[in-house]
C-alpha cells in the first residue's frame, strides 16, 4: 500500500479504507463479469442444458453484485433481463 505523506491521520485511514473497498469491489465485479461471460458463451453455443444450469447461478451472482453496492439496481435488472431473454431464446429452440 502506498502511503501518502504529509496528511492527517484521518486522511491516511480514509485512503487505506478506500483501497480495501476497491479490492473488494473489484473482486465482486469481476465475479459478475466472469459469470456473464460463461452465460454468453453457453448461449452462443446453443447448449440448452448448460444455459438452464447457468441461468439461476448467473442471476444470483448479479444479485450479489447489486446487494454489495457494486452494481446499481437498474444495471443489475438490465443484465438479468437480457440474460433471461437470451436464455429463453435458446431454450425455445431446443423445445
Amino acid at each position: 500500500m502506498a502511503t501518502i505523506k504529509g496528511t492527517k491521520r484521518q486522511a491516511r485511514k480514509r485512503h487505506r479504507q478506500s483501497l480495501e473497498r476497491r479490492l473488494r469491489n473489484r473482486s465482486v465485479r469481476s465475479r459478475v463479469r466472469r459469470q456473464m461471460r460463461l452465460m454468453r458463451a453457453a448461449v452462443e453455443e446453443g447448449d440448452a442444458d448448460k444455459v438452464s444450469a447457468l441461468l439461476p447461478e448467473t442471476m444470483s451472482i448479479i444479485d450479489v453484485g447489486w446487494r454489495k453496492g457494486v452494481l446499481p439496481r437498474n444495471t443489475a435488472a438490465r443484465y438479468k433481463s437480457r440474460m433471461a431473454r437470451q436464455a429463453r431464446a435458446v431454450l425455445a429452440k431446443e423445445a
